[in-house]
């Protein structure tokens, strides 16, 4: 026999060991009992001290403002989350009172750009937005829509406008491509832009029969890409030859 399995023999027993111990030792005794965690949880989590009170809390109390804001684009934004645990106030209101963040660096930690968050909610650069402002002085929190709808584009899609100011369709307005109702600046997730769906409609400006402007790219588009959408190799928002 070779040397080698006596030994992988012994390494494996003392693995078998080793993890019948730990379970032993180290997994606790109600791990298992109703699912794959510590039973033992739910009555430790119970115990701990109440911090929040959850919005129907807040609503017996402030029932306008929670219709205002059930009604609003925050209605899925609970009340402590601006304005922190509410236990306590909830059952010392004369005693305890909660924060109202008014201060310009707060509304930002949602609404400052980011390309990350989902294309239609609204974000803005605090540098640049009504700069020193505080956003309650336009905006009421528990009905933050915009006192006026936005002209541009840009005050949502901010990646797309910056890309767009650099590229060869910089003088073109966005509605040039997209038949966007009025709704959907205000409601922008219900209500969506079109798109263009065929590359018959670059051809209208980028054909070499196209009745536009002459000092643009133009292509013969029976031949050019031949199957292929325009927009397979030309991004709409940044149109320069890949």
């Amino acid at each position: 026999m070779p040397q080698q399995v006596p030994r992988l023999a012994v390494l494996f027993a003392v693995l078998v060991v080793g993890f019948v111990v730990a379970r032993e030792s180290l997994v606790p005794d109600t791990f298992g009992d109703v699912g794959h965690y510590r039973a033992a949880a739910v009555t430790s989590i119970a115990a701990r001290e109440k911090s929040y009170a959850g919005h129907r809390e807040c609503a017996d109390c402030h029932d306008e403002i929670a219709e205002q804001r059930l009604a609003s684009h925050h209605s899925g934004v609970a009340c402590e989350v601006c304005h922190g645990p509410g236990a306590a106030h909830s059952e010392y209101p004369d005693e305890v009172e909660l924060p109202a963040p008014r201060e310009r660096g707060f509304c930002p930690l949602c609404h400052r750009y980011d390309p990350s968050r989902p294309t239609g909610f609204p974000q803005i650069e605090p540098v640049a937005h009504n700069p020193l402002e505080p956003c309650m002085s336009c905006h009421d929190p528990h009905a933050p829509e915009p006192p006026e709808v936005p002209e541009e584009c840009g005050a949502c899609h901010g990646q797309i406008s910056r890309l767009k100011t650099v590229s060869h369709h910089v003088t073109l307005d966005c509605t040039t491509c997209h038949a966007t109702e009025e709704q959907h600046k205000i409601t922008p997730r219900l209500v969506r832009p079109g798109k263009p769906v065929d590359r018959g409609f670059c051809g209208t400006c980028h054909d070499e029969d196209a009745d536009s402007q002459a000092d643009i790219p133009r292509i013969d588009l029976a031949t050019h890409g031949e199957d292929y959408q325009c927009w397979q190799c030309h991004y709409p928002h940044y149109p320069e030859t890949g």
